[in-house]
């Protein structure tokens, strides 16, 4: 069976992909033949494909037309707004990472963009409730659950696997293109998904056991320090994942779960279990049951009781 080539330009007026005629189609179709492309090309790094398979697998396109800037420029010279309103919510190690990623995109910047930035979801820290009782409400916010079904259903449409490629997305513009806005959404992502108490055993058993296949994938690959024959820089240094961070106090939560005997679906319960190990072997995490939650806790989860209002 012979196989079918189409060869689409760009299209710079009216700024879309066009069929391109059947002589310029066997132009393109000889010229590739000829190895004439070739020279204009530099070498595609397969040693790393399936490390970026992993980290992107679940960013499509409906992911990048969703969250790209306008322009598909992403640079933290139009990220001001977000870190000074984020200010007042960050560590000292996070105000450490603000000023590093600054002085690394200082030197490269050139003028000021003018416009904003990725289209991330917004996702709230607290979940407020008008007409609930103040039990009620101090259970939406102990148990991330119900946020996550509202989220999915009006922000993503229903789709799971949106929800995973913003993850994915985020993780990839703050660890490759040093934008602490979307270091704030994925910290935002997963503490969403590791809040949840009820979701990963009863109703989104499947989504976790691909969540935490993409964080495990997304903490491996930034892990690393040393390559062969490469030197690179280390991805993630120690104080980004310190033992006080959000991480460290969302996971121990999150493990302490899998402790009580319940039920756990073979697939999420080994995952989770590779996760852990791989936070024990390459920071030295421990992680011991919490006993009760501490005062100072900034990740606790935060509960303003509001009164029953019509």
């Amino acid at each position: 069976m012979a196989m079918q080539v189409i060869v689409r330009k760009w299209d710079k007026q009216e700024e879309r992909l066009v069929k391109a005629s059947e002589d310029e189609e066997e132009r393109y179709i000889q010229a590739v033949k000829n190895l004439e492309f070739d020279r204009n090309l530099g070498p595609y790094n397969l040693s790393h494909y399936e490390e970026w398979k992993q980290l992107s697998n679940f960013i499509t396109k409906s992911v990048k037309e969703r969250l790209e800037p306008i322009g598909g420029e992403i640079t933290v010279e139009c990220e001001d707004d977000v870190v000074r309103s984020s200010s007042a919510n960050k560590t000292p190690m996070e105000n450490a990472l603000d000023k590093q990623l600054k002085a690394g995109n200082s030197a490269t910047s050139i003028g000021k963009s003018q416009r904003k930035g990725c289209y991330y979801t917004p996702i709230p820290r607290v979940v407020k409730r008008k007409g609930v009782s103040g039990t009620e409400l101090t259970s939406l916010n102990l148990d991330k659950t119900q946020l996550l079904e509202t989220l999915l259903a009006k922000e993503y449409g229903g789709s799971e696997d949106l929800l995973l490629g913003e993850v994915q997305f985020s993780f990839i513009a703050f660890l490759m293109g040093q934008s602490l806005e979307a270091f704030f959404q994925w910290k935002s992502l997963v503490s969403l998904f590791l809040g949840c108490t009820e979701a990963p055993f009863k109703t989104r058993t499947q989504l976790f056991t691909k969540f935490i296949r993409v964080i495990y994938y997304q903490l491996k690959y930034g892990l690393q320090k040393d390559r062969i024959g490469e030197s690179v820089l280390p991805l993630l240094d120690d104080s980004w994942l310190s033992a006080d961070s959000f991480l460290d106090r969302l996971c121990k939560d999150f493990f302490s779960l899998f402790e009580d005997g319940s039920v756990v679906d073979g697939d999420l319960l080994s995952w989770t279990r590779k996760f852990k190990e791989l936070l024990e072997n390459n920071l030295g995490w421990e992680f011991q049951p919490c006993s009760a939650i501490e005062e100072d806790d900034e990740f606790a989860p935060q509960v303003e009781i509001i009164g029953d209002e019509a």
